[in-house]
């Protein structure tokens, strides 16, 4: 597949950023997630003439209004504590993709989306921006959006809607939500808290992994929640909790049969509607705690697992992360999970979720995209993502090539999953 580069340029926002707002503070949720990329790809059916300069300059326009409202995307970060808000601006790539998208959308290898990103996420970036866009031509008319988030300023649910704002924006609309929050009392920031990711990263060597996805759809999902609730009678899980416990259920008998330690999920919660009071869904930053919890039970019971996800949860409210994060315990925390991983007493598996976020309401005036999904390479993860139409999951899993042989003949995923289907 060849990508040529058309032209590269820095967007800065449109007005300067107040002096009020010179400085944004980072949280200790910020702190941990330096040097990281989040890459997010939106594909459109545009039919548009890629010579069309019209295109690349209402959404170089549109961007440069919309980092106003989002000044630490166009700023730097500056110390372990502090983001920069200079205005220096985000990267905006033009590529022409000599490919049909088409091509693309039928085997979405990670290696191929990775080089329709403005810079590989997974590798040193030299500019050290906050974001950088690329805008990508394909040969049939349609269109590739792929921008790369600095984690230090953005999760995925402030991601999801700097994309869609940006979209209205494009497409007139000025009155976007204030997304600028300091969280620094709901997350204090801490000294120890990059070596101790630092340390972490060294404790968990590097190891060959494949990222596959595997689709649910709506049928298939409201089948699932149907027998785990003839399982537990009245107990209903929703469509995430359904899917993640399906796949907890598939991942507890591989990591027994390799003899390894204790299989620890590790669920991310999103918090803006969970504080008192709740905060704008479009608040910067990372705003969400991950949740850790696991099965000891030696017969593996869908029901069980899935209540086991609801209840884990569910304990994630205002005062359970104001005590979480509250004289330092958060931290303490991580340190002894960074001894547990070094002694081998746990594996982490992440169950995380993008379900309710507007990826699919992202409009820049060719309609809704038809897919959207992501370039993290995270071993040890099961991701969803809402399919197009809103009923089915689409879940990108990644594991260690044998762990993978396995999983995709559990017999709970080939009766309720479809593998990597053509979109």
């Amino acid at each position: 597949m060849e990508v040529r580069i058309i032209s590269k340029e820095i967007i800065k926002p449109s007005s300067p950023t107040p002096h009020h707002r010179k400085t944004h503070k980072l949280n200790l949720k910020d702190q941990s997630h330096f040097n990281v990329y989040f890459p997010l790809l939106l594909f459109y059916d545009s039919g548009v003439d890629k010579r069309d300069t019209k295109i690349s300059e209402n959404l170089k326009r549109s961007l440069s209004e919309t980092l106003t409202h989002y000044c630490p995307f166009a700023g730097r970060v500056k110390d372990d504590f502090s983001v920069d808000c200079d205005d220096s601006g985000a990267i905006f790539v033009e590529a022409h993709v000599a490919i049909q998208m088409y091509e693309v959308l039928q085997t979405p290898e990670i290696d191929i989306l990775e080089r329709l990103l403005p810079f590989n996420p997974n590798q040193k970036v030299s500019a050290d921006v906050n974001l950088a866009v690329q805008l990508n031509y394909f040969d049939c008319g349609g269109l590739g959006i792929c921008v790369c988030f600095s984690h230090v300023v953005a999760d995925a649910t402030a991601a999801a809607h700097f994309v869609k704002n940006w979209s209205e924006v494009a497409c007139g609309c000025s009155d976007i939500e204030d997304v600028i929050f300091d969280s620094t009392s709901l997350f204090p920031p801490h000294e120890l808290t990059r070596s101790i990711f630092s340390k972490l990263a060294e404790r968990c060597p590097p190891i060959e992994f494949v990222i596959k996805k595997f689709v649910f759809d709506g049928n298939k999902i409201a089948a699932l929640r149907e027998e785990i609730k003839s399982i537990g009678s009245s107990f209903r899980p929703t469509r995430f909790e359904a899917v993640a416990a399906l796949i907890w259920a598939a991942m507890i008998p591989i990591v027994r049969e390799n003899n390894e330690s204790v299989l620890e999920a590790v669920i991310p919660v999103n918090l803006r509607k969970r504080m008192n009071p709740p905060l704008p869904q479009e608040v910067i930053g990372n705003i969400f705690h991950s949740q850790m919890t696991n099965y000891m039970d030696q017969e593996i019971d869908l029901d069980s697992l899935a209540r086991n996800i609801h209840e884990t949860i569910k304990m994630v409210n205002d005062d359970y992360v104001r005590k979480v994060y509250a004289d330092g315990a958060y931290v303490n925390e991580l340190k002894q999970i960074t001894e547990d991983i070094a002694t081998s007493k746990a594996r982490l598996f992440g169950l995380s979720g993008w379900g309710g976020l507007p990826f699919y309401q992202t409009d820049f005036g060719w309609g809704k995209p038809r897919w959207v999904t992501t370039a993290m390479r995270i071993n040890d993860l099961a991701l969803q993502i809402e399919t197009p139409d809103g009923k089915g999951i689409e879940v990108l899993v990644s594991l260690p090539h044998k762990d993978m042989a396995k999983f995709q003949q559990d017999v709970g995923i080939l009766t309720y999953a479809s593998f990597n289907p053509a979109l």
